[in-house]
């Protein structure tokens, strides 16, 4: 099955090669979070001097994975934003050393996934509220088939490309002021996040969470409809597409797989940092 491509650039082996570097991955991880932000600031974040982060901005540059913001900065100062429109890591490399990058990409993935989700457990009793009822985990468990999946996959990641179009823009118009302060923000965010704005009491929080919760231990969500990811019936799974896909099994038309589906909403840059 064929892989739809969903970002505006496939990174070749010598940008696999080039990315898989740990503190080219944070500086990354950085400015995806916390918007534009100098070499200077970057290096104090990162308890790095500032020749080493101007040089590990200049190799993700070169691959097209970073670009410098126009019109900022003072001087020679510059300011680097994550370049719009994403990127894929494309198939499997035939260079083994290609590959042993890509290895180490989708492992550094599952961690930064994970370093998320608990991030998110330990700062979301101090999210604001409107925040808070819009955050959710989901998980479903599935019977489909790899016609199904792909499709189901392909309708989930057309979703979030709108949505990546919409952030792309707002981060488009930002000014002078704005990226000043998204870079500000990213030096305060280096300690451990506190304070207690916009707090909501953490018992009305867990009774939602109860209330909210999937059937039989298949999804927990908080702030997402039970039925959000398809649960009434329809091409992305749930009942219906469960009760389609055992009859295919039995009937033998068809291979069918289990399928689990991970989705996370997690407005960490919502809480309050100091």
């Amino acid at each position: 099955m064929t892989s739809k491509r969903y970002s505006a650039r496939t990174l070749d082996a010598n940008a696999l090669k080039s990315f898989a570097h740990p503190l080219r991955l944070r500086i990354y991880e950085l400015l995806d979070e916390h918007g534009p932000s100098t070499a200077t600031r970057l290096a104090a974040l990162l308890g790095q001097n500032t020749g080493a982060t101007s040089y590990h901005l200049r190799e993700l540059a070169r691959h097209g994975m970073i670009e410098v913001v126009a019109g900022m900065g003072r001087g020679k100062e510059k300011y680097w934003r994550i370049t719009p429109g994403g990127y894929s890591y494309g198939d499997q490399p035939v260079d083994p050393e290609a590959a042993g990058a890509l290895e180490f990409l989708l492992d550094d993935l599952i961690r930064q996934r994970s370093a998320e989700l608990a991030r998110w457990r330990e700062v979301a009793d101090r999210a604001p509220a409107e925040w808070y009822q819009v955050s959710g985990f989901a998980r479903r468990s599935l019977r489909l088939t790899p016609e199904e999946t792909g499709r189901m996959r392909d309708e989930v990641l057309e979703v979030l490309e709108r949505y990546r179009a919409v952030s792309d823009g707002r981060a488009e118009s930002l000014g002078p002021e704005d990226v000043a302060g998204s870079a500000a923000d990213a030096e305060g965010s280096a300690q451990a996040p506190g304070g207690a704005e916009g707090r909501v009491a953490a018992d009305d929080r867990r009774d939602a969470e109860t209330a909210q919760a999937g059937g039989a231990g298949d999804s927990v969500a908080r702030g997402v409809r039970p039925g959000s990811l398809g649960e009434e019936g329809g091409a992305t799974g749930g009942a219906g597409s469960v009760q389609s896909a055992a009859e295919l099994e039995r009937s033998g038309e068809t291979a069918v797989g289990h399928v689990i589906v991970h989705f996370d909403v997690l407005p960490i840059g919502a809480v309050q940092e100091g």
